[in-house]
């Protein structure tokens, strides 16, 4: 599998920012897919995560409300939409996929361990 992420940049607070995640060499909607971020010494933290074959999106507490995950299935591609962006969402995000197909039932989970790959991460900074 491959992830390539992009629509980083920097921004004042307040404002938004969309980033996309390319995904290529699977099935890509039989496979949940989530975007995490890490900023500098602290622990990566998902963020969002949305179930491909239906849309079904979930997030981390820190963002809800503010920011939307959705996918476009025919571009094969994920969107994270940031609205009413604040300094402490200054990091590097990632986008990654889950190693075993989605089923129906599952449990949805940051779990990093269960994701089996990783993009190459897009920096967002925002400015106070």
């Amino acid at each position: 599998a491959r992830l390539v992420e992009s629509g980083g940049g920097l921004v004042q607070a307040g404002g938004s920012l969309r980033l996309s995640c390319v995904a290529s060499g699977f099935t890509f909607d039989q496979y949940a897919i989530a975007w995490f971020r890490q900023a500098p010494g602290k622990e990566r933290e998902g963020v969002a995560y949305i179930v491909t074959r239906d849309g079904s999106p979930y997030y981390g507490d820190s963002v809800k409300g503010r920011f939307t995950i959705s996918s476009d299935n025919a571009k094969n591609t994920v969107f994270l939409q940031m609205n009413n962006l604040k300094p402490e969402d200054t990091a590097v995000y990632y986008c990654a996929v889950e190693e075993s197909p989605y089923t129906i039932g599952s449990k949805w989970s940051f779990d990093r361990r269960l994701f089996g790959s990783w993009g190459q991460g897009t920096q967002v900074t925002v400015s106070s």
